[in-house]
């Protein structure tokens, strides 16, 4: 098993650390006439429409 020779700085650690985030969400717009932001490849809990067909009741 490898095993560090040096111990990693702490600039290095946090340079690290610091490029580590979370992205906000992708939302796309449903067609339906409320708009509303959906997320990507589900269906729109607000009305249940999904690439255009109705696929759970609103």
């Amino acid at each position: 098993m490898a095993v560090p020779k040096r111990r990693t700085s702490r600039a290095n650690t946090r340079h690290r650390r610091a490029r580590w985030k979370a992205s906000p969400p992708v939302l796309a717009t449903c067609p339906c006439p409320r708009r509303e932001a959906v997320v990507p490849h589900q269906a729109c809990t607000h009305c249940g429409l999904y690439r255009g067909r109705q696929v759970t009741a609103p």
